[in-house]
């Protein structure tokens, strides 16, 4: 074993810290990890009930003495794939993990997910935060909830979580994802309670260490990584194991920063079940079952803790009880596929973990009638005395992101509020969007209103895995978890376009399951429809358009701070009779300006995700006409999903072929001649009106 630190310490297996596992528990929870691998690999997956296998053989020990020492309540661990030991020793029910690999009803997922994408809510006790099926994923949300618990200590002065710690488990190949390197850098720069468990088997399927990390060491790697304490040694040795896990912990639980422990351990199965490892030569093989833990765990309990006799003894009950767990989970049905399609969004019934709401939070009143009031301001204004109002009821909402900070955001949107609520509240990021994201994901699972920003539409393309498995979290955790939050985004063409910074494509969001997108045209709609996202139980897209930020036509009296706009409830802009035009964002603007003159009806969706096609349909039925206008490209844009809707439910109602006007399928051209060429204009639309009412 070593320490690798600035100044090295001598490190000692003390008997005490031996002492202070209870050993024959060790010992039981590693027989059922075995006993349910073994379950599996010869009877489940050949029988085809287990569809995913991957044994934790040589990962378990270590894992086990790690779990028991989660005992705070506000504790948090995230995994991967090999993490089952780790959540049996947090106390998970049997009948759920085997279940869960059967994919029946319960379980983690009620079938939705791969039964070793685990999560375990475990109410009043340390969570298994929901783990994702992406490598490296499981790192920054991990970030998130280090992040909370200092906000809780600090912010909210709770002092439940002064001694919370934050624990992600990761194989030597996660070591090379966007995820790990987010994380490692939030965790260090803000010297937070988290704990990374390296768990270093050898191989990242079958590539070698040594592809993802110079030498295949990533702790002498990080030596000299500023406020990071390293450890490393080796997970199969019982007492080494044990000391190492205890020092580690200890670190971070005494608030002295965050810490890399890296344990060697052997993989004693393939990648998965259907994994060969020809790869491996058989002198590897064998070195690697020389290092198995459990006849290194029985050697170092029997005879001077445990009789051979105990021993047996537990190795029986552990067969006993995998067997009761396997019958019990081979009776649970499969779940209903009639309720495959609830929990994409909050529903009425709450998610166990994550947001406010299941914490007790209650919105205060709200108003769906506008109260306007002083004189008319641009979005930039009106955005920001919502956050202003909300940042001040509501202690909870923390606002973050690139230059969000004493630079106000380079749309000057947060301008002021670092100042009024402090750099607890309203602060600067790293540049990464990943790490801005998954600190987000895992700040909502611990009970936040988290608003990070992400300075233009295109720099969100690094962040879509966490976006992804932020949106899909209530439904494949069966509501178990969610973590709602607010993601403001700018985007859409200024005064001139970029590849870079003018993309809208608002459709990918849409197209994310389980995020609500809005797209505000104006300042009263900002306003209601962010704070209506603030106080909800839903994650949310909110869609900030550069050039309506300061458009004169955006203007509007802020509408008050009781005002809540509901997602969902299109605008009719102008009334007409002759055509139906659909848009949202800066294109309201324009279509409005090409309706004079003209009987039209301008309907502003105001959001994408919920859509009215209630009011789109209603309207097309009378006006017998639709064109779609809208700046993101023509192909596999939302308008397609708009046009398709009114085809398929107001066929017989047309007068005319549904069209669409968008930009065409190229970036945002930077020239402004080019971009306005490319941009749908008022002459392109009202020629667009004239052409589908002549008919």
């Amino acid at each position: 074993m070593t320490a690798i630190q600035k100044k090295p310490r001598q490190t000692s297996f003390a008997n005490s810290t031996a002492a202070a596992y209870d050993w024959r528990e060790v010992a039981r929870l590693i027989m059922i990890s075995r006993g349910l691998d073994e379950l599996e690999e010869k009877t489940l997956v050949p029988q085809k009930k287990v569809l995913y296998q991957f044994s934790a053989r040589g990962h378990d020990l270590a894992q086990i003495l790690l779990g028991l020492q989660l005992t705070n309540p506000h504790d948090a661990a995230c995994g991967y794939y090999r993490s089952r030991p780790m959540l049996l020793a947090l106390g998970v029910d049997l009948a759920d993990a085997l279940g869960s690999s059967m994919a029946r009803a319960g379980g983690y997922s009620d079938g939705r997910d791969i039964g070793v994408v685990f999560n375990y809510p475990n109410p009043g006790g340390p969570a298994a935060l929901p783990m994702c099926g992406g490598v490296g994923a499981q790192y920054t949300p991990t970030a998130g909830w280090a992040s909370a618990i200092d906000y809780r200590t600090r912010v909210l002065k709770d002092a439940s979580y002064s001694q919370a710690i934050s624990v992600v488990l990761g194989g030597d190949g996660s070591v090379a994802t966007n995820g790990f390197w987010a994380a490692l850098t939030l965790a260090t720069t803000q010297k937070l309670p988290m704990l990374f468990y390296i768990e270093d088997n050898g191989f990242g399927i079958s590539v070698p260490s040594t592809f993802q990390t110079p030498g295949g060491d990533i702790a002498a790697n990080l030596a000299s990584f500023q406020n990071l304490h390293i450890l490393t040694g080796d997970g199969y040795n019982p007492n080494e194991s044990a000391t190492l896990i205890s020092q580690a912990v200890d670190h971070v639980r005494s608030r002295k920063g965050p810490c890399l422990l890296r344990l060697k351990v052997p993989r004693l199965q393939g990648h998965s079940f259907q994994d060969t490892q020809t790869y491996k030569s058989e002198a590897t093989v064998k070195r690697e079952w020389s290092l198995d833990p459990l006849p290194k765990l029985r050697e170092f309990l029997v005879p001077s803790q445990l009789s051979a006799g105990e021993w047996d003894q537990l190795e029986e009950q552990a067969r006993a009880e995998v067997e009761q767990a396997r019958a019990a989970a081979e009776a649970r049905p499969v779940s209903d596929p009639a309720r495959v399609t609830h929990h994409v969004f909050f529903e009425g019934e709450l998610q166990q973990r994550g947001g406010q709401w299941p914490e007790g939070y209650q919105a205060p009143a709200a108003d769906s009638v506008p109260k306007p009031e002083g004189q008319r301001l641009n979005m930039v204004a009106a955005i920001r005395r919502t956050l202003d109002h909300e940042l001040a009821v509501n202690p909870r909402v923390a606002v973050f992101g690139e230059d969000v900070g004493p630079k106000g955001g380079v749309h000057a949107v947060t301008l002021g509020l670092q100042e009024k609520y402090g750099d607890g509240r309203v602060f600067d990021t790293s540049l990464s969007e990943e790490g801005i994201i998954g600190r987000a994901v895992g700040m909502a699972l611990a009970g936040l209103m988290p608003v990070p920003e992400i300075q233009f539409r295109k720099y969100a393309d690094p962040a879509m895995e966490q976006i992804n498995d932020c949106g899909t979290m209530r439904w494949r955790t069966n509501n178990r978890f969610a973590a709602p939050m607010v993601v403001r985004i700018p985007g859409g063409f200024f005064k001139c376009g970029d590849p870079w910074h003018s993309q809208t494509n608002e459709v990918q969001f849409v197209h994310s399951p389980g995020w609500k997108v809005a797209v505000p045209s104006n300042a009263e709609d900002a306003v209601g429809l962010l704070r209506g996202a603030l106080r909800g139980n839903d994650p949310v897209i909110f869609f900030e358009h550069r050039a309506m930020l300061d458009a004169t036509s955006a203007r509007r009296p802020y509408p008050g701070d009781d005002y809540v706009l509901p997602f969902g409830k299109a605008r009719t802009v102008v009334q007409g009779n002759d055509i139906t035009v659909v848009t949202w964002g800066a294109m309201v603007e324009r279509c409005e300006q090409a309706a004079q003159g003209r009987s039209v009806e301008v309907i502003d969706l105001r959001t994408l995700m919920p859509w009215d096609s209630d009011a789109v349909l209603k309207s097309v039925s009378r006006t017998h006409r639709c064109l779609i206008v809208h700046e993101d490209l023509g192909t596999a844009g939302f308008g397609a999903e708009i046009a398709a809707v009114v085809a398929d439910k107001a066929f017989i109602e047309l007068d005319a072929p549904v069209a669409r006007l968008t930009m065409p399928d190229i970036p945002s051209p930077h020239h402004p001649l080019l971009m306005e060429h490319a941009l749908p204009s008022v002459e392109d639309i009202a020629a667009k009106i004239d052409e589908l009412v002549g008919f």
